[in-house]
């Protein structure tokens, strides 16, 4: 199937959160590990989101080369063209940009689609992300309320974050400290400041104790009760029942039941990094290690050109992705929900 249109990016947020199951949003940045995330929604079969990081933008348009926008749009135009071969739904996003890329990442790719859109033509992503988590929360809706006027208008949804993700990624580094619980008042500010979609369609990563990196089940402290509690002052003070569309992020090291409690309260996409790199390289390295002697020319030998033909570790690499993505639904309760059935 094509690239997810608008609408049914729109009908996907919305099944999503009625059913209480959310997509896993896979970071890519390659071709190879584009093409094994689509492979594990297939096989999932489930829809879902793939997406690229500032990083990540950077590395796929080349080392010498380092462009946000160009590598971007590169696996944009290359998703279009090998999702079509595929039965589910997927759609592109953008992953977290801080206030100094916002003019080298966010706002051009926006002109690119706004110029798509003008045109009849769908957006070349369906969502991105301003990380305000940075900023003073004053600064960080002021940004998000101008981003919202253009994703509108460019047909795309505005993913922010309220509150702060520990960890690092991609250079932005979160404290671990109470400023990871997002409160209510932060909440309602952020209602207030861009309404519940009349202002134009986004999603809100409310923090709860997340934590980007690799951390053991148990030793990440999550609240996802602290969803339930803004969700429903949100909900009582302006008569909706689940108002907001959440977004899971640093969900490494998370309990499954912290996962299906946060899916109750409202998330609708769970960012998955970490853990598909390590599915992605942990074959590749059994692949070495086993064939040793074939990979390497060792003691003046030839080696095994089919052992160290890229696409012979490429495909394990690929495949171990993909079955991660094939957990990470079953764990987000989308296997089985694609709109195509």
């Amino acid at each position: 199937m094509p690239i997810a249109s608008s609408d049914v990016y729109a009908e996907m947020l919305d099944r999503a959160k009625s059913g209480a199951f959310a997509y896993p949003a896979i970071n890519v940045s390659s071709s190879q590990t584009l093409n094994a995330a689509i492979r594990g929604f297939a096989e999932a079969e489930s829809d879902g989101i793939i997406q690229v990081s500032t990083g990540g933008a950077e590395y796929v348009s080349g080392p010498t080369v380092k462009d946000m926008i160009t590598g971007s749009v590169a696996l944009a135009a290359f998703a279009h063209e090998v999702a079509k071969k595929y039965s589910v739904n997927i759609a592109l996003h953008t992953d977290h940009c801080p206030k100094d890329k916002l003019d080298k990442f966010v706002r051009p790719l926006l002109a690119i689609s706004a110029e798509r859109v003008a045109k009849g033509e769908e957006p070349l992503f369906q969502s991105h992300m301003w990380d305000g988590s940075a900023v003073p929360l004053g600064e960080n809706l002021d940004i998000a309320e101008e981003l919202l006027a253009q994703t509108a208008a460019a047909k795309v949804v505005l993913e922010i974050e309220v509150g702060v993700v520990g960890g690092e990624e991609d250079g932005v580094v979160g404290a671990i400290d109470e400023k990871l619980y997002t409160t209510v008042e932060d909440g309602l500010a952020m209602v207030e400041k861009l309404g519940l979609g009349e202002k134009g369609r986004y999603m809100a990563a409310l923090t709860f104790g997340n934590v980007h990196g690799v951390y053991k089940p148990g030793n990440v402290k999550l609240r996802p009760e602290i969803l339930k509690t803004i969700q429903d002052a949100v909900g009582a003070k302006y008569g909706k029942e689940k108002p907001l569309s959440l977004v899971f992020h640093g969900g490494s090291g998370s309990l499954l039941s912290e996962i299906r409690e946060a899916l109750d309260y409202g998330v609708v996409k769970m960012n998955i990094d970490t853990d598909t790199q390590y599915a992605f390289t942990r074959p590749v390295a059994a692949h070495m290690f086993s064939n040793y002697d074939g990979v390497l020319k060792v003691d003046g030998e030839v080696g095994n050109k089919k052992a160290y033909d890229p696409r012979a570790w490429g495909k394990a690499g690929e495949a171990g992705l993909a079955a991660r993505v094939v957990e990470a639904c079953e764990h987000l309760r989308s296997t089985g929900t694609t709109l195509s059935k």
